[in-house]
């Protein structure tokens, strides 16, 4: 498999992009949780219909695999190195079956490494929305991307 090929220098402040929609099910739901995180109100329909939901939510980290897999389908031809943290963190509204979210990404900022010239530290804010124009997930993202020519 070939490396991808945007690098660091190919990024910009600004730039943004957006996923193609996914609409999430209940089976989905139950089927992660039972999996990954078993709470009641993720993984018992019956039990879920009594929660502050009403309903079986996706948790959190459903949540964030969704992210993740509409973000590789937007941004997979970004050469990284890898992500290095989290920062603003926030679920913001209940993933519930049915609903059809779309990823984000917008770049804030860009700093070439200041200790490795072969790559530069990218900072993008991502949003997964849903039909209703809901922030479900919102955080920002610190990434480090490969420069195209080491700085010499």
């Amino acid at each position: 498999m070939e490396r991808p090929p945007r690098k660091f220098e190919d990024l910009q402040v600004g730039e943004t992009r957006q996923s193609q929609p996914r609409t999430v099910t209940v089976d989905e739901i139950v089927r992660f949780a039972r999996e990954y995180d078993p709470q009641w109100f993720h993984s018992d329909p019956d039990a879920a219909r009594e929660s502050h939901f009403g309903e079986v939510v996706a948790s959190g980290v459903h949540v964030l695999a969704i992210w993740r897999q509409l973000d590789h389908t937007m941004n997979s031809d970004i050469d990284f190195v890898c992500g290095i943290g989290f920062d603003e963190f926030r679920l913001e509204h209940a993933l519930r079956p049915g609903d059809t979210v779309t990823a984000r990404s917008e770049v804030l900022e860009l700093k070439p490494s200041s200790s490795r010239n072969d790559r530069g530290t990218a900072i993008t804010q991502y949003f997964l929305t849903n039909q209703r124009g809901e922030t479900v997930l919102r955080f920002r993202s610190i990434n480090l991307v490969y420069r195209r020519h080491s700085a010499g």
